[in-house]
């Protein structure tokens, strides 16, 4: 009864309480009630021992033992429980303002997800609002697994082939000589193949997990939010539903969410939609952003409303599935000569399949005992067909052999390896085909800011009016109120940075976030003219903002000043330009003047000599009025901005240009700037009359006529004042003159020309998500000595195939004239099925993992760059593959006629001594395979172990295949005598290419009648 009457009073009372504070009310009045109870029943006795009025003015507790309860997940989420998620995920995707207005807008739905507008969440909030909302991450479909890759390597028709002979063979073999002995050459066929499919197998394994690892990188872009009120970078997949999202020029809107403010804020939802218009975006009729889109244009702030799964872009990405199926022109270049060599491989397995057919029904084939194999009609059909199966069995092998499957293996392993060691050189790769392309490269064209200098800047020199204004101008009292009042309205009111003031114990610490030219003008606004940046917002009011962009180059805004209701117009930037709108100037008294032409070339030489000394003047301009022009201003001053030049730059610089390499500067600062950082970087050298065909502007350049700018653009060096459309007008040059053009890009609008481009490098910290998406690849450090870096990789990746296409053709002639040749002038091959199987892993896998894994060297950059046509097969390459080539089939076939009465030993031994031969030819060529043209193929051998470790697996497993497989292989055991005289031919090999090496070659392709070919 108690507990129901506990129940009853807890009904009446808590209606509008949570579940959490009526199970505590429930708990109280249960205890309460029960205490009560106990009371009464004690009541007689108490009346006997006291008098009433002792009872009555004792006290009554209840005491309550609180036992803290374990961590509920549902308790956590009742705070924003009050609006469901999938009506937040259905008010975006309808775009509905009724809906929308019954939320009372943004404002009252900041308030519904317990966030303000100005200050975002709180920080011990995330973890709640993920397990409520979610978190802003998609479901990825699954990796292929091995057994994926298991199946596909299955299907390959010669490995389909094989196992059929390896099938058959088996079955003939054991009905012939029983279960124990008979399944030898069958069984060891088929191992052999299984083997090659699973080292095949888990190279692609390997390369899908390294891609969707790197995939990973790519797609973690860092965005900031304001939490706690404070501006911070984080992210994208720890964005939360109520998180206020800054968003600029080029961002990726990170999630779907609401418009809270912002200024010409134009958004591209060509990704969602496929629609090409920009869309407005405003707070009254299209509030509506969408996840996946990009900032086209403006800026501003937005609130998190729907993350991960319940936006359509996470729904469409997770439907997205990760093949990696990209084809670059060198695997394509390597397909065309793979087939080729596999048509002259099947011609060649053919020509030896019918020689021993014709062979072995004539009579003419023996067996190991001297006894002739066909016998016409006295021939068990089993025996017949058993012999045909190993005919076709060696035929099938010597296709197998031919076909340079490991091509294209080398290729994949090439790139792998390098975009894994490029990711430790900064830079990581978007596109496969970028890596082998920037080997090409003749041309560079590079930013300025950030990839040549340091990004790091401060304000060195201040000019108002005619007076070079240092020191604390605040405090000194050295500019009018007046003036320094404007200053912090065109500071601080026209940026798209912000300042947040951190509180550590009793001092305040400013921590400015932006772009670094606005960071080093807020730092300098509030260390040197005392710019109280929270006071100023309160004290205005912003009526319309035009955002800077790289063609403008300028930024303005309109603002009004709630004390008096005034509105003044501030206008920043270039300060060429800008002085140009003025027609009066400030000094430091607050007198106005005007600028007549004599003192307008007094401010352009003021500006000139801050340009000269490497510095990025802005100047800053004002005027009062009711509309955002550019007429009728007046120059309120012109600050200097240094940011110096990267250590390494100039260096790189030095090192492309050996390597034949021309780099170009294309800069939006004035031409005096651009020539002072282009002299510091080695660009132009120093003391040299720069001439006019070598500095240009943008605008000069655009100017000219189409055959002016075809006969000029190799000759220009700097181009100063470009726009982005000046970046693709040379881009397109410079292609059509026929160079492979790598072009670096930040802005939104550097992506035509960075799609343009042979090879388009965006930059890792001040790129843009719409430069990065349109790239190839992402310099992670905006640095241009990883520029270089890139081009050295990209040379390496192309040598590294060229090393491995030399020793793997030097194998496939090699195996393909001996084979051939021994089947039609003995009617039997040295080299079985299983070794030249051996003989395949050797080089298709083990080879490509060795010389595909070389790292770059510096006489990489020694050679003029590759040409686009250039043949892959070079004449060195053919000197070097058809010398060795000789050298082992002269060797070989030698053994294989006269090697019984040279080493006194029967014919099984002799065909070991063959193989073995044979295969440490290899072992040995790939030392000479390393380089190319240089003969000592030692240098830097120590540096890779990779190399090292492969060619001691190679020789443990050959020991392993003569010594303990001679039932699996075909072999017999070797003395040492034999194996010493099988390793000494075998390093002759490297004398041989040493002395090649010094013969030289023309410079007409060897095979240039039949290019179509490679």
């Amino acid at each position: 009864m108690v507990n129901e009457i506990g129940a009853l009073v807890y009904n009446i009372s808590t209606l509008t309480l949570t579940k959490a504070q009526k199970r505590w009310r429930l708990a109280y009045f249960s205890i309460y009630f029960s205490n009560t109870m106990l009371s009464i029943s004690k009541v007689s006795k108490t009346l006997a021992r006291n008098p009433i009025s002792e009872i009555v003015a004792s006290s009554s507790y209840t005491a309550l033992k609180i036992i803290p309860q374990l961590t509920d997940p549902v308790d956590h989420s009742q705070r924003f429980s009050s609006v469901d998620q999938v009506d937040l995920a259905n008010l975006i995707k309808s775009k509905d303002l009724k809906l929308l207005h019954t939320f009372n807008g943004v404002t009252g739905l900041a308030k519904t997800l317990h966030t303000t507008l100005e200050n975002g969440i709180i920080t011990h909030d995330i973890e709640e609002r993920k397990i409520t909302y979610g978190s802003n991450t998609y479901k990825k479909p699954p990796l292929k697994g091995f057994i994926y890759f298991m199946v596909e390597a299955f299907k390959d028709t010669t490995i389909i082939i094989l196992l059929a002979c390896a099938a058959l063979s088996l079955g003939f073999g054991i009905k012939e000589d029983g279960p124990k002995e008979g399944w030898y050459e069958g069984g060891s066929i088929f191992v052999a193949v299984v083997l090659v499919i699973i080292v095949s197998a888990v190279s692609n394994f390997r390369q899908e997990k390294q891609f969707d690892r790197l995939s990973k990188i790519s797609n973690n872009i860092k965005i900031d939010v304001i939490r706690e009120g404070r501006r911070q970078e984080i992210s994208i997949f720890n964005v939360v539903v109520g998180d206020v999202v800054i968003l600029n020029i080029g961002d990726q809107i990170p999630a779907d969410g609401l418009f809270i403010n912002g200024h010409s804020l134009l958004v591209d939802e060509s990704s969602m939609t496929g629609e090409s218009d920009h869309i407005d975006v405003d707070a009254v009729t299209h509030p509506f952003l969408f996840s996946g889109s990009k900032v086209a244009d403006g800026h501003g702030q937005m609130l998190v409303i729907s993350v991960g799964m319940n936006t359509a872009w996470g729904k469409m990405m997770s439907s997205i599935t990760g093949d990696n199926d990209e084809q670059t022109p060198l695997q394509s270049r390597l397909n065309k000569l793979t087939s080729s060599i596999g048509k002259v491989g099947l011609a060649v397995a053919f020509l030896v399949l019918l020689v021993m057919l014709i062979r072995y029904f004539t009579g003419n084939t023996e067996e190991e005992n001297g006894n002739r194999e066909y016998n016409g009609k006295r021939t068990d059909t089993n025996e017949i067909l058993n012999s045909v199966t190993r005919i076709f069995a060696a035929a099938v092998t010597i296709v197998v052999v031919a076909i340079p499957e490991g091509l294209p293996l080398a290729v994949t392993l090439t790139l792998a390896y390098s975009m894994k060691r490029m990711m430790v050189d900064q830079a990581m790769v978007r596109k496969l085909s970028a890596c082998e392309t920037m080997g090409s490269a003749t041309v560079i064209c590079t930013d300025k800011t950030g990839t040549l200098t340091m990004n790091q800047m401060k304000v060195t020199k201040f000019w108002l009016g005619f007076d070079l204004i240092e020191g604390d101008s605040h405090s000194s009292g050295v500019i009018d109120p007046k003036v320094l009042e404007l200053y912090h309205q065109g500071v601080g009111l026209n940026t798209t940075g912000s300042v947040y003031n951190s509180v550590s114990g009793t001092e305040t610490t400013p921590e400015y976030s932006g772009s670094p030219t606005e960071k080093a003008i807020l730092s300098w606004a509030v260390t040197n003219l005392g710019m109280d940046m929270e006071k100023l917002k309160r004290d205005s009011t912003i009526l319309h903002v035009e955002t800077f962009n790289s063609e403008k180059k300028r930024s303005g805004v309109s603002v009004m000043n709630k004390q008096d209701n005034t509105i003044h117009v501030h206008w920043k930037g270039a300060a060429e330009m800008v002085l140009a709108m003025c027609s009066n100037y400030y000094q430091k008294n607050a007198i106005k003047k005007p600028i007549n032409h004599e003192e307008k070339t007094r401010f352009e030489n003021i500006i000139q000599g801050m340009a000269a000394s490497s510095l990025r003047c802005i100047a800053f301009a004002h005027k009062e009025g009711d509309t955002l022009t550019e007429d009728g201003l007046t120059l309120l001053g012109i600050v200097g901005i240094k940011d110096p030049c990267r250590q390494g730059a100039k260096e790189a610089i030095d090192a492309c240009r050996s390597a034949g390499v021309e780099i170009k500067m294309i800069t939006g600062d004035n031409v005096f700037t651009a020539k002072a950082i282009a002299t510091e970087c080695g660009i132009l050298k120093p003391g040299q009359k720069v001439n006019k065909e070598e500095v240009i502007e943008g605008e000069q350049f655009r100017n000219f006529t189409e055959d002016e700018r075809m006969e000029r653009v190799e000759s220009i060096k700097v181009m100063a004042r470009s726009s982005p459309f000046d970046k693709l007008l040379m881009v397109q040059c410079l292609k059509k003159k026929g160079h492979v053009v790598a072009v670096t890009g930040d802005g939104t609008n550097d992506a035509p020309a960075l799609k343009e481009a042979d090879i388009g490098l965006s930059m890792g910290i001040q790129g843009t998500e719409v430069a990065k998406e349109s790239s190839d690849i992402v310099i992670l450090d905006d640095d241009f000595a990883s520029v270089a870096t890139v081009l050295r990789w990209g040379r390496c990746v192309y040598n590294n195939i060229q090393k491995f296409i030399q020793f793997q053709l030097t194998v496939n002639v090699a195996a393909l004239v001996i084979n051939f040749i021994a089947a039609v002038s003995a009617g039997d091959v040295p080299l079985t099925a299983v070794q030249l199987l051996w003989v395949n892993l050797i080089m298709d896998t083990l080879g490509a993992l060795a010389l595909a894994t070389e790292r770059p060297t510096k006489e990489l950059m020694d050679h003029p760059p590759v040409g686009r046509v250039a043949p892959l097969i070079t004449n060195v390459m053919w000197r070097n593959l058809l010398a060795q080539s000789l050298y082992q089939i002269t060797v070989l076939l030698t053994f294989q006629f006269r090697g019984k009465s040279i080493f006194n030993v029967d014919e099984k031994v002799k065909n070991t001594i063959i193989f073995n031969t044979f295969v440490f030819c290899q072992v040995f060529n790939e030392f000479n395979s390393r380089k190319l043209e240089k003969q000592n193929v030692f240098e830097g051998l120590h540096k890779n172990r990779l190399f090292m470790g492969i060619i001691g697996v190679t020789v443990i497993l050959q020991i392993v295949m003569v010594e303990f497989l001679k039932d699996f292989a075909d072999t017999e055991k070797l003395n040492w005598e034999q194996w010493g005289i099988c390793i000494a031919i075998a390093a002759l090999s490297w004398p041989i290419g040493w002395i090649v090496k010094l013969i030289p070659v023309p410079d007409r392709p060897f095979l240039s009648y039949i290019r179509g070919w490679i």
